[in-house]
């Protein structure tokens, strides 16, 4: 067995014990690489659009990864989420300055791949799929949303990128969402600080909705995560390879309340 999927397994076991329906499945990806993902299903035909769920550079998180799946499955909405990590032999990157699955290439091709194989199943309401994702999923999200070089057309319908790193996106020109985008972030973040976000949802009023938590640090959503500061880590800004991150109670109730809304809401 890959030691590597222990992150997904682990996520698997959550989903499985809190009695939703979820199933293993194999998605082709580009290189010849097959992700092993969960497909969560809601009780009854979805009532909303499809959901690609992409984790962070620490793997699956089943507390996290798997809570907004489950909630999102109840809420009407079919959700797969891929294991770019583990897939490939791949441990937790987030202390490796270069990563082996990279945001811009390696794991957009994940996210193309993921949305395409879900469009094609059984039961998924037509009109493009949505990309979620959290920080290095999220920072995914944000190489995957622009219009150049753009993702194939129809494919995708909304994006939610929670606390993704912003700062390429800030600081080109070029960029441009195609499609309506939701940036979270908390204002405490120091891993992925909310100013360079703020600067890229200045420049797209109209297509991306920036919401910034007061008080909130790094994986503010994350249930009953006490806030810890971490040691090593490759990009935090400051240099110093220190962040934190840690729940706050109501970023994580309005994020629940308000990224499903704005999944439900007509394009």
């Amino acid at each position: 067995m890959n030691p590597f999927l222990k992150p997904f397994l682990l996520l698997l076991a959550f989903l499985a014990h809190a009695g939703v329906d979820v199933q293993r499945v194999q998605i082709p990806a580009p290189g010849g690489v097959v992700l092993a993902a969960a497909l969560v299903r809601p009780d009854g035909a979805p009532r909303g659009s499809a959901v690609v769920a992409l984790h962070g550079c620490s793997g699956p998180i089943a507390s996290r990864d798997g809570g907004w799946a489950i909630a999102l499955a109840h809420a009407g909405h079919i959700v797969l989420l891929p294991d770019s990590f583990g897939s490939r032999g791949l441990g937790p990157q987030c202390k490796l300055a270069r990563r082996a699955a990279d945001a811009s290439h390696v794991r957009r091709g994940d996210a193309i791949a993921a949305a395409a194989w879900l469009s094609r199943q059984r039961g998924t309401p037509p009109g493009g799929i949505d990309l979620l994702g959290w920080s290095n999923g999220g920072t995914t999200v944000m190489w995957t949303v622009p219009t150049d070089p753009a993702p194939p057309h129809g494919l995708f319908r909304r994006f939610v990128a929670f606390y993704p790193g912003c700062h390429t996106e800030s600081r080109d020109a070029a960029w441009r969402p195609s499609g309506p985008l939701m940036i979270l972030v908390g204002a405490l973040d120091d891993w992925t600080p909310a100013d360079p976000c703020r600067r890229v949802a200045a420049r797209f009023p109209h297509r991306v909705t920036l919401v910034v938590y007061p008080g909130a640090y790094h994986d503010f959503d994350a249930p009953d995560h006490p806030v810890t500061e971490h040691a090593g880590l490759a990009t935090p800004p400051s240099g110093t390879g220190r962040a934190h991150t840690g729940t706050n109670g109501p970023a994580r109730r309005d994020a629940m309340r308000r990224v499903p809304a704005f999944l439900d809401a007509s394009d």
